[in-house]
């Protein structure tokens, strides 16, 4: 009785492994889920902004105003400055140097006072009350300096938050994870080729059943 001729190792069934695409796409899910629940979670943030404008005084340089209103705007976030302004705010001089940002233009004598604030109504006060003392500063030196400056507009409490909504933060998120992803695809390791399964080469006992059939 002749037998069978012997099989070669059986080879591992081959597992199969995720598409590739399939890191960008858990990348820009998990970021788009992670951005749009900080944005629920996070308190919204709103803003106010009142404006002072500097008048130039009698015998006074109109053109100087300019250079006065960027002077005043740096000014505006000092302690000499924030010092009056939190009697009237009724916050501390730390949270007015925290929220409290200025802004001026190299074309109008106008200084923006923007404040922050998790609350609508304190972010106009802190606004209106940095306008207050910048403006009372500014008259304690017009004699000096020849300008005046006046309030053009004070603030008023704003009706909507000045942060970014869940969605915004969602769409940001998905652009990070998807960034992200990206990355892990262009690192991840190079998979090698598979060597193919060697030839089987029959056993001995076959050799000789064979040769004495010929």
């Amino acid at each position: 009785m002749t037998e069978g001729p012997s099989r070669g190792p059986i080879s591992p069934t081959r597992s199969r492994s995720l598409p590739p695409w399939s890191l960008l796409a858990a990348g820009a899910l998990l970021g788009g889920l992670a951005g749009g629940a900080y944005g629920v979670v996070k308190a919204p943030v709103y803003t106010a902004t009142s404006y002072v404008v500097v008048v130039p005084g009698e015998g006074s340089d109109p053109q100087s105003a300019l250079g006065f209103a960027q002077a005043y705007g740096r000014v505006a976030t000092q302690v000499a400055v924030l010092g009056d302004a939190q009697v009237w705010a009724g916050v501390p001089i730390a949270t007015l140097r925290k929220n409290v940002r200025t802004a001026t233009s190299p074309d109008a004598p106008m200084v923006a006072v923007s404040a922050t604030s998790s609350r609508p109504d304190l972010a106009a006060d802190m606004a209106n009350a940095v306008s207050r003392a910048l403006t009372r500063h500014a008259g304690d030196s017009k004699r000096s300096t020849r300008v005046e400056l006046e309030q053009f507009a004070r603030a008023t409490r704003p009706t909507e938050a000045s942060s970014a909504s869940p969605t915004v933060t969602g769409l940001v998120g998905t652009a990070a994870g998807g960034l992200l992803g990206g990355l892990a695809l262009l690192v991840r390791p190079r998979r090698t080729p598979e060597t193919p399964p060697a030839a089987s080469v029959p056993g001995p006992a076959l050799a000789a059943d064979t040769h004495g059939q010929l």
